[in-house]
């Protein structure tokens, strides 16, 4: 058996602006940041991979630095896009999304096709590293419903559990998941 580890990493603390790609870590977060590369340098990690999404790259970025690799953007593992325009209660709206996997807000992604997104990155990911250690920076929701996708445990209630940041190793044989861990906290 050839086990691949999946290092999902939710990013660190961010300064909230409306822009999602480019939104940094504030200075909690790159404390907390640094806290995610000392924890991350005893996992004998290979391959670094991010979200295109400033804050997430930012969060694993000293890891690539350590191991003497680049960080590996991939666009299936940016955040769901809930609405086109800040919603105005987003507790309403990421609630209605998680209580209808088929239901979208307008210019949004419904809960079935982020999923579908995420886990289509995942699987590409176990197929090109297999048996390697990989590193994911990503975001919370879009993480949850890849979990969700192979364990429906991993759901709207343990999303609203998590820490930011927050880190869970998922141990695959194949496509099939064997194992979770929460490493943070």
């Amino acid at each position: 058996m050839k086990v691949t580890n999946l290092y999902f990493v939710r990013h660190a603390h961010s300064t909230y602006t409306p822009d999602e790609l480019n939104r940094p870590l504030s200075e909690r977060g790159f404390t907390d940041a640094t806290r995610v590369t000392n924890l991350l340098k005893t996992e004998e990690i290979d391959i670094v991979i991010s979200s295109p999404y400033k804050r997430a790259f930012q969060t694993v970025e000293a890891i690539a630095e350590y191991i003497n690799t680049e960080v590996e953007i991939i666009e299936g593992f940016k955040e769901r896009t809930l609405t086109t325009v800040p919603a105005n209660d987003f507790t309403l709206a990421i609630t209605k999304v998680w209580e209808d996997y088929n239901f979208s807000w307008e210019g949004g992604e419904s809960n079935i096709a982020a999923q579908k997104r995420g886990v289509e990155a995942t699987f590409n990911i176990l197929e090109k590293y297999e048996g390697k250690n990989v590193v994911i920076g990503t975001h919370g929701n879009i993480m949850v419903l890849i979990m969700n996708f192979f364990d429906k445990q991993y759901d709207f209630s343990f999303w609203q559990n998590l820490a930011m940041p927050d880190i869970y190793k998922l141990t695959f044989d194949g496509r099939e998941l064997i194992n979770v861990e929460g490493l943070w906290g």
